[in-house]
């Protein structure tokens, strides 16, 4: 029988990609998300990918009583929760928001699961959990901070997640939580269908996004934050990871989590990256190199809050759920052309 995993936030990008991987793995899913930074269409488009028509619900996390009439309906064996406010500039305008949205959305999902003895979570945590950190490449052992209120929200979340799995093993609870806490670096890139992709609302906050909207003429320029960091050519460097390869990694850690039995404790916290670090300026002229486009750009001052450099140590992936980044930096390049080029406005 075919394990029911209930994605938050599954209309979203990363949702949108994983929502694929899991029906290509014969798992059932029931997506809930508000649909307040993504689309409908998404899901129509992931059915025409896969031939199978995710099952949704129109729902808040935060909202209990539509959570419970959807754990009543179906039997769920698992989560996935992506849902959650994920703009780092909006977090410090609108910091209220995001600790409601983010971590009270978590708080009622989790009393949720435990009242239907669903205590499976894959959640969808960040790299901005480790701030500006003290060297590269960041091993998940690296001390904790955030420098905004979108990370905190995050960290917030982990602390929470470790708590009540502590609060199982003093209890001696016969089944107690499994909590896999992915740390994702900085995905990009789309669907090799070039039918689903990132769709910003507005203007992008990320990188490639932005620059691709560059790229097909939509915005005019591409405002380079920085370029007088300790870096190669002084602009930011980050760990850049394919979309489908970070989708890939949360079907190891579910595949991870359901292999294990109902009485044994989890609480891992897992990098996903690829462990090599690109500059802003690196990611600009590969795109240029293997799309033959035109892409405008201008030095603009820093950023608040933006670290130097921020790459990850993958090798536990690799050890504790066998996943390892496949796709490289050209592979990412195409298919967010290929996504741009076919879907000019997105969904829309």
């Amino acid at each position: 029988m075919k394990n029911t995993i209930l994605v938050t936030g599954g209309a979203g990008y990363i949702g949108s990609h994983t929502c694929v991987e899991l029906l290509n793995n014969g798992f059932e899913i029931i997506v809930v998300d508000n649909l307040s930074n993504s689309k409908l269409e998404s899901l129509k488009r992931i059915e025409t990918i896969t031939g199978q028509k995710p099952g949704f619900y129109q729902a808040d996390i935060t909202d209990q009583t539509a959570l419970r009439e959807i754990f009543k309906a179906h039997k769920i064996d698992a989560v996935i929760h992506f849902a959650g406010l994920k703009a780092v500039g909006e977090s410090c305008q609108q910091p209220l928001s995001y600790y409601r949205n983010n971590i009270y959305g978590t708080q009622v999902l989790l009393e949720t699961m435990n009242e239907f003895a669903v205590k499976r979570l894959v959640f969808s945590s960040s790299a901005t959990v480790y701030g500006d950190p003290h060297s590269v490449p960041i091993l998940e052992s690296f001390p904790l901070q955030a420098t905004n209120p979108y990370g905190r929200t995050k960290l917030f979340i982990e602390e929470i997640l470790r708590d009540v799995g502590n609060a199982d093993t003093l209890n001696g609870a016969s089944q107690p939580w499994q909590f896999a806490i992915l740390r994702y670096f900085n995905p990009i890139g789309a669907h090799s269908s070039g039918l689903i992709g990132e769709d910003p609302n507005g203007i992008p906050n990320n990188l490639m996004p932005f620059l691709s909207q560059v790229a097909i003429g939509k915005l005019p320029v591409l405002s380079v934050f920085g370029d007088d960091y300790p870096t190669k050519d002084g602009t930011g460097v980050r760990d850049y990871i394919h979309v489908v390869d970070l989708a890939q990694g949360h079907i190891k850690a579910l595949q991870y989590l359901l292999g294990k039995t109902a009485d044994t404790a989890i609480c891992d916290a897992i990098n996903l990256g690829t462990g090599n670090g690109y500059s802003v300026l690196e990611m600009v002229k590969t795109f240029i190199e293997v799309t033959d486009q035109a892409v405008p750009y201008k030095i603009a001052p820093r950023r608040a809050g933006d670290v130097a450099a921020c790459y990850a140590d993958p090798s536990l992936a690799e050890e504790k759920i066998g996943w390892k980044a496949e796709r490289d930096l050209k592979q990412m390049m195409i298919d967010t052309w290929r996504w741009q080029k076919n879907n000019p406005n997105g969904y829309n």
